[in-house]
């Protein structure tokens, strides 16, 4: 018997010897097993290539706002496991993770024994999850977080109140398929029957898979750009200015302070997506409730800015599409600084034309791996490159600490590729700073 938070959290990382194993069969052996908790959250379904947690932060800030107490559920973590479970931003304490795999890990061991196979590290963590906000601890509402695509995905158990799309881009290839019009076919796979869908997708040949689905599905569908739009658009000292139009109404002069066009598009889809709780579900969400919600909220690890003096950003751009719109981002706000960029990934990620796109940015460029199953090694990454001013170390904790001594007003240091990279430098810093 589990006993102590050390020995849950092993537990559960030690599942991922199982892998990927796409498939929502043992999931459902594990609902029924536990009485069926996902029926009894009040969810919204989050998936898409990139955008998700951000998604996910404004609209749990808006529904804050206007009172209500909101679980939510992401990944993967920045600074500790709980924050994946999580009630207004507050992750669960850790006596709860012992609690939740005490429940857990005797069905994971029952299903072991079976033709379907033990549970993945995801699907417990999804198990605990749903047990937790079904039965434990019901929340006014749940903002689930898809893991890997959505079809398959463990999370699409769940039948929610709103679905939302954020964006179909390149990414987990050797899972989704190597086609926009594949990797939208896995994303669409969360669109339920009658669920209004809300998505930012913009690519033809995603757009057309997801509109297809929809229509099979008669799921009202309201599209970025067409049903709800952006306008008047200025990048402030802070972050982002803008106003957004839906169906229903009009907020003008919104802000937020993760900075990007990307961020604009994210913080739109959440409001479209609080629009159609308050309309159908009878939420009450009050315009100010919008205004202050997307002002407070915020996003570790997402252009985050984690030092001033010198100046240090932390980004979690981990494909082609987050990278395009970091590259973009520190061309808007930082135009008159030169960069310095601090690079590792996972080595199953597009990284040629990452890489390309960072070269065209950087005044310099560094490269270096981590303590991660599928981190790609540093020389590797150099390898892709064709910068003049390219590097390599293996000690990135050293290289980081004596850039910051190294670099002046005129220049910034970019730390960014992996999320489980990023969560590491992000645990370093703040050591520092302390």
């Amino acid at each position: 018997m589990i006993r102590t938070y050390e020995e849950a959290v092993t537990w559960i990382h030690e599942r991922l010897r199982l892998g990927m194993k796409p498939g929502l069969a043992r999931m459902e052996w594990m609902m029924e097993k536990l009485g069926h908790p996902e029926r009894r959250v009040r969810a919204v379904h989050i998936g898409g290539t990139n955008g998700k947690g951000s998604t996910v932060a404004y609209l749990r800030s808006i529904l804050q706002a206007a009172g209500y107490s909101v679980g939510t559920f992401t990944s993967p973590y920045v600074e500790q496991f709980n924050e994946r479970i999580s009630i207004n931003g507050e992750p669960i304490r850790d006596e709860e993770i012992v609690e939740l795999v005490q429940v857990i890990q005797p069905l994971a061991d029952e299903l072991e024994r079976t033709e379907l196979g033990g549970p993945t590290e995801f699907e417990v963590i999804t198990a605990m999850m749903l047990y937790y906000f079904g039965k434990k601890r019901i929340q006014d509402i749940v903002l689930i977080e898809v893991g890997l695509g959505g079809r398959l995905d463990s999370t699409n158990v769940i039948y929610p109140l709103v679905s939302v799309i954020t964006n179909v881009s390149y990414d987990h290839m050797n899972i989704l398929g190597d086609t926009l019009a594949q990797i939208a076919a896995e994303k669409a796979g969360i669109i339920k029957s009658g669920v209004p869908l809300v998505t930012a997708v913009n690519e033809p040949e995603a757009r057309e898979v997801i509109a297809k689905t929809a229509a099979e599905r008669k799921a009202k569908t309201y599209w970025l750009g067409v049903d709800f739009a952006v306008s008047h658009q200025q990048t402030t000292a802070e972050g982002e200015q803008f106003s957004i139009t839906t169906p229903f109404a009009e907020y003008r002069d919104l802000r937020i302070h993760m900075p990007g066009a990307h961020q604009i598009e994210n913080a739109a889809t959440a409001v479209m997506a609080a629009e159609l709780l308050r309309l159908n579900y009878s939420f009450l969400i009050e315009p100010e409730h919008i205004h202050d919600g997307l002002a407070m909220a915020a996003w570790p690890g997402r252009f985050e800015r984690v030092s001033d003096d010198p100046l240090v950003i932390i980004d979690g751009a981990h494909n082609e599409a987050g990278i395009r719109a970091l590259v973009d981002t520190v061309r808007t706000h930082y135009s008159d600084k030169r960069v310095h960029v601090l690079f590792a990934a996972l080595a199953d990620k597009p990284l040629e034309r990452m890489i390309r796109l960072l070269d065209e940015l950087a005044e310099t460029i560094t490269f270096t791996t981590f303590d991660f199953p599928r981190a790609a090694a540093a020389d590797a990454l150099a390898a892709l490159s064709s910068h003049p001013q390219k590097a390599v170390t293996d000690d990135w904790t050293g290289w980081i600490r004596e850039k910051k001594k190294q670099i002046g007003d005129d220049e910034l240091l970019l730390v960014t590729g992996s999320l489980y990279f990023l969560s590491e430098v992000r645990k370093l810093l703040k050591t520092d700073a302390n």
